[in-house]
């Protein structure tokens, strides 16, 4: 069973830089897309934001808000995807969170980490 923990998060101020990194374990990590979400607070759960994924083959795509100052990427030796955050701003201020998608039992199944606090000071 595929397992995400996050880490990385931390107290930045305006401007700096912080980068998240995402551990897979229980499955082939080369063959799992990932995908990087965020909840700004008050935001319920099912309105996380999309920042940035990554496809098992290194395609990337990344959301508007962050587009020019965030690199999403992957070392398949260390079954870990990283999240280069630059220029980061106050409204970046979130709980971030990796995903992946499984087939178990049956079906597909949404894989989320705990998150990782990302606090951005003014």
């Amino acid at each position: 069973q595929v397992q995400l923990v996050e880490s990385g998060g931390g107290l930045v101020q305006a401007g700096g830089s912080l980068r998240l990194s995402c551990v897979a374990s229980g499955s082939t990590f080369r063959n799992l897309d990932i995908t990087w979400y965020r909840q700004s607070p008050g935001t319920p759960e099912n309105q996380r934001e999309l920042v940035a994924s990554i496809t098992g083959g290194g395609s990337t795509n990344y959301g508007d808000s962050v587009k020019g100052r965030v690199n999403v990427s992957r070392d398949n030796a260390k079954n870990t995807a990283f999240l280069q955050m630059n220029s980061l701003k106050p409204q970046d201020t979130a709980l971030y969170y990796c995903k992946t998608t499984t087939w178990r039992l049956g079906r597909w199944r949404d894989v989320w980490g705990q998150g990782t606090q990302v606090t951005v000071s003014s």
